[in-house]
């Protein structure tokens, strides 16, 4: 059986659809990420189902989602972006057909390099999205006695006491940023997006091509090529591969977060940089 090349613009639509799935099912464990990850000051949350569970009681079932518009929206791009990269790389490095595992690695290198582009800012808005029901919940958990006050925000003027502040849209966040920092204000934590998507890509990208082949069947007597791994096996290689690398950036996904978080809350550090955020 003949492995029919798939065309560009057809990778593109299946990364473009395969995001949008993926956001759709795993948003709420994403948010609850965000949220443990900039927990510094008092523990609002004790762990993921804990944050899933007050997340539900005191913003609805739809809080879980919160900021999941942003990602619906430039998920496309960013995954259209990163498939076409990789494969674009893996072509040029290939030799007689065949990609050495450096080369395999190096296309995972650039591509994450290149999704950085769309990454950066659908990140920052997403951030700061999620993570304003957590701030709302450690004001309610603190001392009516305290009033204490959160960090100055990068996004927002200050509100009065007595005047509840409304929670950011991401249209408010893109053009206070845009009006005080320029345009250079979405892309603030590029360095540490890209601290982050590059390894995970180096990693992802080879090991899931590796788990992939081992699905595929024998090449026919006629000298076919092997035949394309059935669905399963490559739901679970992707699992495998999307796990290991996941859980290998994950110190420096906590830094580009709490980089990207805006709005601090109480007894909690800003920072100026990547070392600074490592110390």
């Amino acid at each position: 059986m003949t492995d029919n090349k798939v065309s560009l613009p057809a990778k593109l639509i299946n990364g473009g659809v395969a995001g949008l799935v993926g956001v759709t099912c795993v948003f709420p464990i994403d948010l609850a990420k965000t949220r443990l990850q900039n927990q510094q000051g008092p523990r609002v949350y004790s762990g993921l189902l804990d944050c899933l569970v007050k997340t539900v009681r005191t913003e609805g079932y739809f809080g879980m989602y919160r900021g999941a518009a942003v990602n619906l929206t430039l998920v496309t791009p960013e995954k259209a972006i990163k498939l076409a990269a990789n494969d674009i790389f893996r072509q040029k490095l290939s030799k007689d057909g065949k990609l050495p595992l450096w080369g395999e690695i190096l296309a995972g290198c650039g591509a994450g390099t290149c999704q950085v582009v769309v990454t950066t800012p659908m990140e920052m808005l997403k951030i700061q999205l999620q993570d304003a029901g957590r701030l709302v919940a450690q004001k309610s958990t603190t001392t009516p006695t305290a009033t204490p006050q959160p960090a100055p925000s990068l996004v927002a003027p200050k509100a009065s006491h007595n005047t509840p502040r409304a929670r950011p849209s991401a249209t408010s966040i893109t053009m206070e940023l845009v009006r005080t920092r320029g345009f250079a204000g979405l892309y603030r934590g590029a360095g540490a997006t890209l601290l982050r998507d590059i390894p995970f890509s180096m990693i992802y990208f080879p090991l899931f091509a590796n788990l992939n082949t081992l699905g595929q069947t024998d090449p026919g007597c006629h000298g076919d090529k092997l035949k394309r791994a059935p669905f399963l096996h490559s739901f679970m290689a992707g699992c495998v591969a999307g796990s290991v690398a996941a859980v290998a950036v994950t110190p420096l996904d906590v830094i580009k977060t709490r980089l990207q978080t805006l709005q601090k809350g109480e007894g909690e550090d800003s920072y100026r940089g990547i070392a600074d955020c490592i110390r």
